[in-house]
């Protein structure tokens, strides 16, 4: 069975992104990218929600031809583009960059991906994740939490029917004073 993740950078009141789906607040530093970076290599596929992946699909695609990429960035968007994906919309009928388009019940096929043999699974995108999040499918939460208070927007936790217990698994500080913290589920 494949371990399946939800990580994502949150702001210090839990939330991935402010009003009007604003990220600005949420850009990481080297140390952090680099981090980042690294999930993206060791992931053996990534789940997106329709507004996440018009974002990363927006950029990281040709980011390494872009004049002033940096050599972290050029790294970054080669992995995006290898990495396997699915896209999980009822809106968007193309995707790209060794991806596939899931326009059907999102819980009914992560439920399957999880039963497959194969690397570990990411989860990116809140809405997305909180189908997920609801239906007891997650694994580990990885937060980088900033120190930032937006006052709004997308939430990183879903509204729960019951508790899920928690076991903190790694604590680790970023530059900027970023807080990485992990957490396996208690099952």
């Amino acid at each position: 069975m494949r371990k399946l993740t939800f990580a994502m950078n949150v702001s210090l009141d839990g939330y991935t992104a402010a009003p009007g789906d604003d990220l600005g607040w949420s850009v990481p530093s080297d140390e952090l990218f680099q981090w980042w970076s690294d999930r993206v290599g060791a992931t053996g596929l990534a789940l997106y929600g329709r507004k996440l992946w018009e974002t990363m699909s927006s950029h990281w695609p040709t980011a390494d031809k872009q004049p002033g990429a940096t050599p972290a960035e050029i790294e970054f968007a080669g992995r995006w583009r290898d990495m396997s994906k699915v896209v999980f919309s009822s809106t968007i009928d193309k995707v790209d960059w060794n991806t596939r388009l899931v326009t059907g019940d999102a819980v009914a096929e992560i439920t399957r991906l999880k039963a497959d043999d194969g690397g570990p699974m990411d989860i990116v995108g809140a809405t997305l994740a909180a189908a997920v999040m609801r239906a007891g499918l997650i694994d580990e939460y990885v937060l980088a939490t900033a120190p930032v208070l937006v006052g709004g927007g997308t939430p990183f936790f879903a509204a729960l029917d019951n508790w899920v217990n928690l076991s903190l698994v790694e604590t680790r500080t970023f530059p900027e004073g970023v807080v990485l913290t992990r957490y396996e589920t208690r099952r």
